[in-house]
C-alpha cells in the first residue's frame, strides 16, 4: 500500500466523521448520516479527478465506500465519546483538510500540472467536500467565512512545492505540509485570525 493511497483513507476517515457529526447535529435519520459523510469525504476529490479527466479514486476502489460505511458506524456508535461535538468536528475537519491538500496537490504533480494548479488542486479537494456538506446541512461553507481555511490549504501546498526544491526527504515534505495546514487552521481559530473583511462596521450595522 503507497503512502498516498494510506494518506486518502486518512483523509476519508477525518471526513467521514466530520460529516456525520454535522449530520448528527442536524438531527438527520441513518440514510441523511451516511450521505453527507460520503459527500464530504469524496466531494472534493470527485471534483478534482473530473477536472483532470482522472479515473474517480472510489468509483475504481470500493475500500474507500468501505471505509467511509466504517468510519460513519464508529462515529455514530461512540458518538458519546465524542461529547464536545464542536470540538470534535472541528478536529477531524481539520485533519481532513491537511491530508487532502497532500493528495489533491501530489495528483496535480502526476498530471503534470503547473505548480499554481497543483495547489488549486489540493485546495480544491480539501474544500469542496465540506462546502458540500454545509449546503446540505442549510449551513454557510466555512470557505466563504471570514475564517482561515482554504488559506491554510494553499499555505501547505506553497510550502510543499518550496520543499521539494530541497534535499528533505518526500516523507517528512509530506508531513511537514500537513503539519502546517494543521497548525495555521488551530492557531487561526485558537486566536480568532481571519482575513481582512472587506466592509466597514457601518456597512455591517446597515444590513443588518
Amino acid at each position: 500500500m503507497s503512502l498516498f493511497l494510506i494518506i486518502d483513507i486518512l483523509g476519508t476517515i477525518s471526513f467521514s466523521i466530520s460529516g456525520v457529526l454535522t449530520a448528527m447535529k442536524k438531527r438527520m435519520d441513518p440514510f441523511g448520516i451516511l450521505i453527507i459523510a460520503f459527500v464530504t469525504a469524496v466531494g472534493g476529490g470527485t471534483l478534482r479527478d473530473v477536472l483532470i479527466d482522472f479515473p474517480i479514486t472510489w468509483m475504481r476502489n470500493l475500500t474507500f465506500v468501505y471505509v467511509i460505511m466504517g468510519a460513519s458506524v464508529f462515529a455514530v456508535i461512540f458518538r458519546k465519546k465524542l461529547s464536545y461535538v464542536r470540538r470534535s468536528l472541528f478536529l477531524f475537519d481539520t485533519i481532513g483538510i491537511a491530508l487532502y491538500t497532500i493528495v489533491g496537490v501530489e495528483r496535480g504533480i502526476a498530471a503534470n500540472l503547473p505548480p499554481i494548479i497543483c495547489i488549486a488542486l489540493g485546495t480544491l479537494s480539501a474544500c469542496f467536500g465540506g462546502v458540500i456538506r454545509d449546503i446540505l446541512c442549510n449551513e454557510i461553507p466555512v470557505i466563504f467565512r471570514k475564517e482561515i481555511y482554504a488559506t491554510a490549504c494553499i499555505l501547505g501546498g506553497v510550502v510543499y512545492f518550496l520543499l521539494l526544491k530541497t534535499t528533505i526527504a518526500e516523507d517528512w515534505i509530506i508531513v511537514i505540509s500537513g503539519s502546517l495546514v494543521i497548525i495555521v487552521r488551530l492557531l487561526a481559530v485558537t486566536f480568532k485570525l481571519s482575513l481582512p473583511s472587506l466592509y466597514t462596521q457601518k456597512e455591517l450595522n446597515e444590513e443588518r
